[in-house]
């Protein structure tokens, strides 16, 4: 599943940051951080709502994201 346009489900996603945020936006520094995520490698698991998927849809160059089964 790539990162950018996830729509809201009642899934579980597991969201993986494999970039830096080094030279970003401040906004998207600050999503990574809501995430849980603060350096390449961090992995999250979190449900499919709304605001998550938002967040993701955002930094979608920055994160990974699979469906947990």
């Amino acid at each position: 599943m790539s990162g950018k346009r996830i729509q809201p489900s009642d899934a579980k996603l597991e969201i993986t940051q494999i970039k830096s945020y080094v030279g970003e936006k401040q906004n998207m520094r600050d999503t990574l951080r809501s995430l849980g995520l603060k350096r390449p490698g961090n992995m999250v698991v979190r449900t499919a709502d709304p605001v998550t998927c938002g967040m993701v849809n955002t930094v979608a160059h920055l994160v990974q994201v699979e469906e947990v089964k």
